[in-house]
């Protein structure tokens, strides 16, 4: 996998980097991650707070691939899991789980999402101070599990951003993972059981009718959002294109949660670069696109057309 794409992209982190030293290397990921207990009633604390720097230190001071990462490219992501379930006696936890993985722009200040959702249902098993550890071919812990997807999911998405189907081989491993894991008695892992769970979101992803979503990343990020500061009305063109893909895939696939999910967290944005921007057919094409993809968020995409 080749990163000069990234550093391509952005010379000043590169540059910044460079200062730092030639030799110094850093893991893949820059992530945030947030225990939220407070519906666990009459228990001691410590075990969630201990629970909250596990995770941290096993999604940020392993390297997930070979891949070279400068500090100053690390991926900021972020892991938010609120408990509800909790049985000290064997060691249990349920809840659920928000994560977000996002990137810089080039050139400015912002800081886009590239995806985020909710995992509504994870369960797994943990004593306070064990290890944490993973090996893709012997899954043996759900939380393990569940974090080197995600740990993955994360890597090879950012990837797709910076280079059209660039993240195709980290994304293989999340595909990995999910086979592997086929054996697990937790929830998430099963096909057909959930169209959010963690099988259904690799699987579409990685499905070649839904091709025309990971070539809109690519589209989207680097060849719109990055050249906004530089361009407005070139990368605004090539966003409106990057949407169309994404109508595309909608169509391939009707069912697919993709394009929705997409639609849901980039809702904001959306809207932020089209309203009182580009032309009047424009906007009324990009209306229709994501109108008709995601028409529960009309409220908002009425101020497009404005």
């Amino acid at each position: 996998m080749n990163r000069l794409f990234r550093l391509s992209a952005f010379p000043l982190l590169f540059s910044i980097a460079l200062l730092e030293g030639t030799t110094t290397k850093a893991q893949e990921l820059n992530c945030t991650v947030k225990i939220i207990h407070s519906q666990i009633q009459g228990t001691n604390t410590s075990v969630f707070e201990t629970l909250e720097t596990a995770i941290t230190e096993f999604m940020n001071n392993r390297s997930w691939t070979d891949l070279q990462y400068q500090k100053a490219e690390r991926i900021d992501c972020a892991l938010n899991i609120t408990l509800n379930k909790y049985d000290e006696s064997a060691n249990t936890f349920g809840g659920e789980l928000l994560f977000q993985v996002s990137r810089p722009v080039y050139n400015s200040g912002y800081s886009t999402t590239v995806f985020s959702m909710k995992d509504a249902n994870i369960a797994f098993t943990y004593k306070e101070y064990d290890n944490l550890e993973f090996n893709i071919n012997n899954l043996d812990n759900n939380l393990t599990a569940i974090l080197g997807y995600y740990a993955y999911l994360f890597i090879g998405m950012d990837l797709d951003t910076f280079s059209p189907l660039g993240g195709t081989d980290v994304l293989q491993t999340v595909v990995n993972i999910v086979n592997n894991a086929q054996a697990m008695s937790e929830p998430g892992w099963k096909a057909f059981n959930d169209t959010k769970n963690r099988h259904a979101i690799i699987n579409d992803y990685m499905e070649s009718s839904l091709e025309p979503i990971r070539q809109m990343q690519y589209k989207y990020h680097r060849e719109g959002l990055d050249l906004m500061a530089q361009n407005a009305d070139r990368g605004r063109a090539a966003i409106s294109e990057a949407l169309e893909m994404l109508q595309e895939a909608h169509s391939n696939k009707p069912l697919s949660q993709l394009p929705q999910i997409f639609t849901d967290f980039k809702r904001d944005e959306i809207v932020g670069i089209y309203s009182g921007h580009g032309t009047e057919k424009e906007r009324q094409k990009v209306y229709d696109i994501v109108s008709g993809i995601n028409a529960a968020q009309n409220t908002y995409w009425t101020k497009i057309t404005k």
